[in-house]
């Protein structure tokens, strides 16, 4: 792996660190300490992720028209900046407005954090992003496993850990991402006559358009175990430091067991496609498994199984647009899934907190394996466009 990608690498696990911190117990402080509805709560985490959207769409843009160090040194400074608002202002409208704006500077990071990941080790294929996956997922169970405990002292030493955090990778980015700066790369003027046509461009749109609905519904329904099942477990009376254990057993399984997931793919998975497919599979009989636990340790088979699922998942999605995306727009068609995935993380805990609002775990998980179905036709067929103009991608 090359000496640039692990710079990256090592950015990407403390951003997400800081953020993990936070994102699992966001539910329980607006619910239980703002003293909202779980409604209320998932429109705020909405508003967070819609932010992030339209951060992952500029973060993208931004990447083909200035490289990855500028978009990323923005994208920290706005979050590290929103940060510092929130632990100085944490009550209900000041909690809004700063929490909102940190998901803005977040979701320009990530298009930048994973193009830059392509482009410095395009042979690795989905071994690259892959490394950032498992990155994210060690500052995961990093970040999860202090969170829990630090909450349980009080939550204005989880926003002061979450500022620092991002102050630190303010510093890594800044005087190590300048020298690994992949300059965007501009289309040949054959390439450009290509794409005026639009044959070529909108067919690989079309596909990516389909995968990331399917990607939007997985989020969708991966998001519940950071805004409903969280809640829930308090109801059921589970301590706040063994939720937080969960997350720390999901960073942890992603980081250790990717052996057995690289075996598992090269013997079972053919292609990407079904990698993701079988993914999906594992997603529903996780949240099968939620729906008749009540007690830690169904909750923790129920994250074991999702942790396999999500390994299969997730890294498959950003491989498979990098595949797609023709020269010098990396950035964009990885702003884009990006953007698909913030998407299912705000509708998310709206939908998952409406429907436990109405009748609780019960309708939630019927929906959420429906959700999943839909997701698992979408990822079969996105290459149906490309079948259809003969368009041909590197296989990953």
């Amino acid at each position: 792996m090359p000496r640039a990608l692990w710079l990256l690498v090592i950015g990407m696990a403390v951003n997400v660190t800081g953020s993990s911190l936070l994102w699992p117990l966001n539910s329980i402080y607006i619910h239980d300490h703002l003293g909202k509805s779980l409604t209320v709560a998932g429109f705020i985490l909405m508003l967070n992720s819609g932010a992030s959207v339209i951060g992952n769409l500029i973060g993208g843009a931004l990447y083909d028209k200035l490289g990855g160090y500028l978009s990323i040194l923005l994208g920290i400074s706005l979050t590290a900046l929103a940060l510092l608002g929130l632990t100085i202002w944490n009550a209900w409208g000041a909690y809004c407005f700063f929490f909102t704006l940190s998901g803005f500077g977040s979701g320009i990071i990530y298009p930048s954090m994973y193009a830059m990941a392509g482009n410095v080790w395009p042979e690795g294929g989905r071994k690259a992003f892959n490394s950032i996956y498992v990155a994210q997922n060690a500052g995961v169970a990093l970040g999860s496993a202090i969170g829990g405990v630090i909450a349980s002292y009080s939550f204005t030493w989880i926003f002061i850990s979450n500022t620092f955090m991002y102050v630190v990778f303010f510093f890594i980015a800044l005087v190590s991402y300048k020298n690994i700066q992949v300059q965007p790369s501009m289309p040949n003027t054959a390439e450009n006559r290509m794409k005026q046509k639009g044959l070529q461009r909108n067919t690989k749109l079309y596909a990516l358009a389909i995968l990331g609905f399917g990607y939007l519904l997985c989020w969708i329904c991966y998001v519940q175990w950071q805004a409903t099942i969280s809640t829930h477990t308090q109801e059921l009376n589970i301590p706040l430091a063994q939720y937080s254990l969960l997350w720390a057993v999901n960073g942890g399984l992603i980081v250790f067991g990717q052996p057995l997931i690289s075996l598992f793919t090269k013997k079972i998975c053919s292609s990407v496609k079904m990698q993701m497919l079988i993914g999906m599979v594992i997603f529903i009989v996780s949240f099968l498994i939620v729906g008749q636990a009540e007690m830690f340790a169904g909750f923790l088979a129920a994250m074991i199984i999702l942790t396999i699922g999500e390994m299969l998942v997730w890294p498959a999605v950003p491989t498979i647009a990098d595949k797609l995306a023709p020269k010098g727009k990396e950035g964009f068609f990885q702003g884009i899934i990006n953007s698909t995935a913030t998407g299912g993380r705000m509708i998310g805990p709206l939908l998952g907190g409406y429907l436990v609002d109405v009748n609780g775990i019960g309708l939630l998980v019927p929906v959420l394996v429906f959700l999943l179905l839909l997701g698992m036709i979408a990822s079969y067929f996105y290459d149906v466009p490309l079948k259809a103009g003969k368009v041909k991608v590197a296989k990953s």
